[in-house]
């Protein structure tokens, strides 16, 4: 037991090592303060209702004074509005922020016309859905999708009927786009095998070919060590040789290898962090430990396009959920004011716990999170930050320490820091890093740590061999080679497909590269036409995107080449030309000052 002598209540250290009850009491008031911000707020387009296509035009709200003084540092600078035709470009400041270098991200506005024709697409495709859906009630068509027995008709519905629409009648159409086959390691290049549909995409035949040397922007190989050669392959198959393949028990029983604690204590030391614990797999490490962190009487800060695991692992937890805008800080700042001004619902007693959950860079946006931000606000609010890095470790920062690294913070300052093993470092598996008091409570509470199976030596060596590569303690420098070159890669890549005239998304630094293609009918078109010059691409479309804002999003590795990229530059061109897919107006050129329009948007009390 100790006093937490801010708020003069008296509780228990939790799981992070902190006070638990950090908010004031029901009835108590917090001054607001100004937050110093460095960047502006990215703008997405407006007829989606995206966050930020609202402009602030004053103070974010009304501070709360109620006899006590106002905070020392006033009120929020006021903001406008950019041109909303435009597109967004966003540069920090040097003077006066919390930034150490340039942070740009740009989300241009979808064309009237391109999204007008974008519903209408979907429109028709839905009004032929309903006529296929009455040729196959009258048996005329011949429905392969599975149905509710006819005895069962008066059950509770086992298959929601839009999500089976959409999948029979617009899914089905595109769906030999996804899932395909590759027979080859998912390296800079890799081979896939043929198939083909004799009843249009329900069911599909091998053909026995084998496209060879297809250049592979799919996969989320970022630094290139998904390979059968060198020094991480060499090292696990003498590994599997040792140890085998498979452990059969879980950590807690007869399962736990010097291996496994060997890749722990590197974790903590690649991070900058007391202590770190590893689990089998990447998902499960979100949805699975979040419950044991949070849950009934916490309230949980979502980002609003944060990945389905973190989404599962808060509803499962039990624990209050609000949703802010994306790297909205605004948004969230909101929600943190009121959580602590009025407490829990009905009670109005103080949350147990607030936790800020969000991701590196995010995987659909190419975005990343505004951590310098997000962390200044966690320390004025007093919550604690969870940090999911399973795109950005290895990916972002000097060092490829992740999203820390790039901003230049202390990792202490976050509370959780999450990441996975599947991507940068071409194993499989997750981590959870931090504090050594949150670490032994997990090895206790968290199911994943308690009931999964150990991680395969094998792939725990393929961690530890490609950390030390990165971290340079193999005596070599193709850790830091690789970093550099991705991101010489990814700005390469961002800037060519700029100047083409297509529309990207996401911030100049992100190895993830969403070009926009909106239509549905150019989904299937573009990722065919891709394979057909021997590019492997991944198309992305409702519901994993909102309806209109269907894409196509890259993955840059580092183990590109320069020709490869122009070559698939060039192929992408051309596919571009064909299926009318430029659709950038190039109405705004970066400049050399950061506008401060768009800081905030406005949001209604």
């Amino acid at each position: 037991m100790r006093v937490c002598e801010s708020f003069q209540c008296v509780c228990k250290r939790d799981s992070l090592g902190y006070c638990p009850r950090f908010a004031p009491p029901a009835g108590s008031v917090c001054s607001y303060v100004r937050y110093r911000h460095g960047t502006t707020t990215s703008r997405r387009p407006a007829m989606t209702e995206s966050p930020g296509t609202k402009a602030a035009n004053g103070d974010v709200g009304q501070h709360v004074t109620n006899g006590l003084k106002r905070g020392r540092n006033g009120v929020l600078r006021s903001v406008h509005r950019c041109q909303q035709d435009e597109e967004e470009v966003h540069r920090s400041s040097h003077h006066g922020s919390s930034y150490n270098r340039p942070f740009l991200e740009s989300y241009e506005e979808t064309p009237m016309l391109v999204a007008v024709l974008t519903y209408m697409g979907y429109g028709i495709l839905t009004i032929f859905g309903y006529l296929r859906d009455f040729l196959r009630l009258w048996k005329i068509e011949k429905c392969h999708i599975a149905r509710e027995k006819e005895e069962q008709k008066d059950f509770v519905p086992l298959y929601q009927d839009f999500e089976n629409f959409y999948t029979r009648n617009l899914y089905m159409r595109i769906r030999d786009n996804w899932n395909r086959p590759i027979c080859s390691i998912p390296g800079a290049k890799m081979d896939l095998m043929e198939r083909v549909s004799p009843d249009y995409n329900w069911t599909f035949e091998h053909t026995g070919h084998v496209v060879k040397d297809v250049i592979n922007l799919g996969s989320y190989n970022y630094l290139g060590f998904a390979e059968n050669t060198g020094v991480c392959a060499d090292s696990a198959a003498e590994v599997a040789m040792t140890y085998g393949v498979g452990v059969a028990s879980t950590r807690q029983e007869i399962g736990n290898l010097d291996k496994h604690e060997e890749m722990e204590k590197l974790v903590a030391e690649f991070l900058g962090v007391e202590s770190a614990m590893a689990f089998g797999m990447g998902f499960a490490t979100n949805s699975m430990n979040i419950p044991a962190l949070s849950g009934k009487g916490c309230l949980i800060l979502s980002d609003e396009l944060n990945h389905a695991s973190l989404v599962l692992g808060a509803r499962l937890s039990g624990s209050t959920i609000r949703v802010f805008k994306h790297n909205n800080m605004q948004s969230l700042e909101k929600l943190l004011r009121e959580a602590i001004v009025h407490g829990q619902p009905r009670t109005h007693r103080p949350w147990k716990k607030i936790l800020i959950v969000v991701e590196g860079i995010y995987s659909m946006e190419g975005s990343i999170v505004r951590l310098p931000e997000i962390v200044a606000l966690k320390k004025r609010y007093r919550a604690y930050l969870y940090l999911d890095e399973a795109h950005s470790i290895g990916a972002l920062g000097r060092r490829g320490r992740g999203v820390v690294d790039y901003f230049g913070l202390d990792p202490r300052d976050v509370d959780v820091l999450m990441g996975t093993f599947t991507k940068s470092f071409g194993a499989a598996g997750g981590y959870i890093a931090g504090k050594k008091e949150l670490i032994n409570f997990l090895r206790s509470n968290s199911h994943s740590a308690v009931y999964a199976a150990s991680m395969s030596p094998p792939v725990v060596e393929q961690i530890i061999t490609s950390m030390k590569c990165i971290m340079g303690e193999d005596g070599t420098t193709i850790g830091s080679d690789r970093v550099r070159q991705l991101e010489e890669n990814t700005v390469y890549f961002r800037k060519r497909l700029r100047e083409m005239g297509f529309i990207i998304y996401g911030n100049d630094d992100s190895p993830v590269v969403p070009m926009m293609l909106y239509m549905p009918a150019k989904i299937g078109a573009f990722g065919r036409e891709m394979l057909k010059r021997n590019i492997g691409v991944v198309v992305v479309g409702f519901p994993a995107t909102p309806i209109i804002e269907s894409r196509a999003r890259f993955c840059i590795s580092a183990a590109h080449s320069k020709d490869m990229l122009d070559r698939a530059l060039s192929a992408i061109g051309e596919v571009g030309d064909l299926l009318q897919l430029k659709y950038s107006r190039h109405r705004k050129q970066p400049s050399s000052e950061r506008p401060f329009d768009d800081l905030y948007e406005d949001i209604d009390d």
